[in-house]
């Protein structure tokens, strides 16, 4: 029981001084991928780079110790970074305090579930989730996440619209009119330098080589270069008249916003007044309180189209700066004045959601880096989970929480068929649960394993979960001595990190591969990929399509399967007569069910049958071959019932053969199996066919020289 309680305490049965320093090096690589990446991820997730070093301390450890897999890195990953931002864009601004707590909240309630899961012994839920609607997903989720990046990449600045393909057109048509080519630079060199690096020698942690280097040269060539300044710098004759009116139309938007949030949890007042009270009265107040609401919400949609327009004039705008005796002064770029000579940057004025201060505006001369990372440890709290908010984020958290497990669970196996080592799934879910949750309260947001880092970690030579506890020590030196080090760290290698990581995530060859199964399972894989491309950043939409599709297919399949009539083959053994084109018996038909006889096809065994008994109009015997048939409710115990009344009513004959024992034991609580007869039940399908044609031919006259030609007869020797 205490190991099942604390598992970690399996680590040091016959656990060796050596294996600790194989730990020791193994917790350290991991340390030297995940800390840059961690950065990058959270960006992705739309929160500071800081948050992803929060979530790289204490998740690791958590998961190691009450998992059960020794090797697996658990942390933050590109797909639940995606996923977490795009379920929350809907509720905050990304990087808002508001988003931060959301993210933060977000987390323990993922976490929760998984810790549910597991404790229940539930790890079987995952199985909802189908390979075709994974690869599909995964696919389309990978260029997703690479795509997102582009805007880094090139070093430009745009609003994100209602879907994904939109953000990517604005991304495009922003790098068309001006592209930082400093920024694009970095990006394609750590791109390089990662590539090059993992060709020579994939030990080589190319991530953190790659990092430091850039950052390096970041410092020295003084690739970030922002001034903060007084708007009456700035040469243009409209800028502060534009920078008022969308000061101003923040300020609306903030202000619309506060009042439907205040109306809202008026309308919920009413709805539970109305519902504590049976329904009783008339709701017009509640008519007139949705009624305001969307009014309010058409009125900041339009603020918001107002805003996007003056920010993207705003970004468009390019300047020169000019020294003008002590400070310098920014004209339009192509209108400095003659005899002025600029400084040879390109300056553009940096701009958010809020408004901006006239005295103290960002303007833009290099490109962007990390910036200053807060020093030391998180704040330690647990977060402010309301039921409303639960509830709120629990249809989000259930697929991020489905999806994560499925990633980690799939990278353990792996795993765990080369280290010979035993999995629980339930105990993984318990690892990972615990992971989340601990890790909220230390300001984490949504983790799981990763495939990449856990591949470093086996590689390094990982013995036990002491690997991942060096690993988030290492985290916590760097969050407590490092931080200024990153300082310089350009966002766009940041960006190039996150595209080399995702590049696994692309198998086209999944595709291809669920079509060769079976058609119907590549469909389902292809219109997944659409359905989440087209719906990014709303990318439960492709995994409910897909989830649809796949159920949609299970219960057809259950409603309708197969029931062929049987007849001899080349072979010697007795097959499907429509399939391979075999000729049948004219008086007996062997009819086999394969599928649990159940209330959703109940039914369609009877039609099945009837439309055999039509085909074979001198018809004297059915025989039905039961080994396919594991199990019956009530409905298909009927079902059976009637049809063995139906055909006997017609003066044909009912046999069974290969009933199985849960099968065999309701139909003898039901009665059904006196109704058969225990003399028409056969153990196997060749001695009641033997049995079957002395039947025919003794009881039921039928001319055997009639029958020379009847494939039946050729397959067992007929006793006389």
């Amino acid at each position: 029981m205490i190991f099942k309680i604390f598992p970690f305490l399996l680590w040091f049965k016959g656990y060796k001084p050596s294996d600790f320093k194989l730990d020791l090096v193994a917790g350290v690589t991991v340390a030297l991928v995940l800390i840059p990446q961690s950065m990058a991820y959270a960006q992705l997730a739309g929160l500071p780079a800081y948050y992803g070093l929060y979530a790289a301390f204490l998740p690791p450890m958590v998961a190691a110790l009450f998992g059960s897999s020794r090797q697996l890195a658990t942390g933050p990953v590109a797909v639940v970074s995606l996923m977490s931002a795009a379920s929350l864009e809907p509720l905050a601004t990304a990087g808002s305090p508001e988003f931060i707590a959301y993210s933060v909240v977000l987390a323990l309630v993922v976490g929760i579930f998984q810790f549910s899961l597991g404790v229940l012994r539930l790890g079987l839920v995952v199985n909802f989730l189908s390979h075709p609607v994974v690869n599909g997903f995964s696919n389309a989720a990978a260029i997703i996440i690479a795509s997102s990046q582009f805007s880094k990449f090139f070093g430009v600045y745009v609003d994100k619209a209602p879907h994904h393909y939109d953000t990517m057109i604005r991304v495009a048509k922003a790098a068309m009119d001006y592209t930082h080519i400093p920024t694009l630079l970095y990006g394609i060199s750590a791109v390089v330098i990662m590539v090059v690096l993992k060709k020579i020698n994939p030990r080589i942690p190319n991530v953190l080589v790659a990092v430091l280097i850039t950052t390096v040269i970041s410092y020295f060539t003084g690739f970030n270069h922002d001034a903060v300044v007084d708007v009456s710098t700035i040469r243009h004759p409209e800028i502060k008249e534009i920078i008022l009116k969308f000061n101003q139309t923040a300020e609306e938007i903030k202000a619309i916003g506060n009042e439907r949030a205040a109306l809202g949890l008026k309308l919920d007042e009413l709805k539970k007044e109305l519902k504590d009270s049976g329904g009783h009265g008339t709701p017009i107040e509640l008519i007139k309180l949705e009624s305001e609401i969307e009014i309010l919400t058409a009125m900041m949609e339009e603020a918001k189209q107002h805003a996007h327009e003056l920010r993207y004039h705003l970004r468009h705008l390019k300047f020169a700066g000019v020294q003008e005796g002590d400070r310098l002064v920014f004209y339009p770029k192509d209108k400095v004045p003659p005899g002025m000579t600029a400084d040879g940057r390109t300056w553009r004025i940096k701009i958010k959601n809020n408004p901006l201060d006239l005295t103290r505006l960002t303007m833009m001369g290099g490109g962007a880096v990390v910036g200053k990372i807060p020093e030391g440890l998180p704040t330690f709290a647990v977060p402010d989970l309301t039921v409303k908010t639960f509830f709120k984020l629990l249809p989000t958290a259930v697929i991020i929480s489905l999806l994560g497990f499925m990633e980690a669970i799939a990278i353990a196996k792996a795993m765990a068929a080369k280290t010979g080592q035993k999995l629980d799934p339930n105990q993984e879910l318990i690892g990972q649960g615990l992971a989340n949750i601990v890790g909220s309260m230390g300001q984490s947001y949504a983790v799981s394993g990763s495939f990449s880092r856990s591949a470093v970690n086996l590689q390094a030579g990982a013995v036990s979960g002491i690997s991942s506890v060096v690993t988030s020590l290492m985290v916590v030196i760097t969050l407590l001595f490092l931080t200024p080090l990153l300082y310089h760290l350009p966002q766009a290698v940041l960006a190039a990190v996150i595209m080399m990581a995702v590049i696994g995530l692309v198998n086209t060859k999944g595709f291809v591969h669920a079509w060769k199964a079976q058609w119907y399972d590549g469909a389902i894989s292809i219109i997944t990929f659409i359905v989440t491309l087209v719906y990014a950043p709303h990318l439960d939409k492709g995994i409910m399509v897909g989830v649809a599709l796949s159920m949609a297919v299970f219960l057809y399949k259950s409603m309708r399967p197969v029931v062929a009539e049987l007849s001899m083959h080349e072979d010697k053994v007795l097959k499907s007569a429509e399939h391979y084109r075999l000729k049948g018996c004219r008086h007996i038909s062997v009819v086999r069910f394969d599928g649990a006889l159940f209330f959703a096809n109940a039914s369609y065994l009877d039609e099945q049958v009837a439309k055999f008994r039509t085909e074979h109009p001198d018809l004297r015997y059915i025989l039905l071959d039961a080994r396919g048939i594991n199990d019956m409710d009530a409905s298909g115990e009927e079902a059976l019932a009637l049809l063995v009344e139906r055909i006997r009513a017609a003066g044909l004959g009912f046999a069974m053969s290969g009933v199985k024992g849960q099968v065999m034991a309701v139909m003898e609580r039901t009665g059904l199996l006196g109704k058969i007869g225990r003399e028409n039940l056969y153990p196997d399908t060749e001695s009641a066919v033997s049995d079957l044609i002395d039947k025919v031919h003794t009881e039921m006259g039928v001319d055997e020289d009639a029958c020379k030609d009847c494939p039946l007869t050729h397959y067992v020797p007929r006793t006389t």
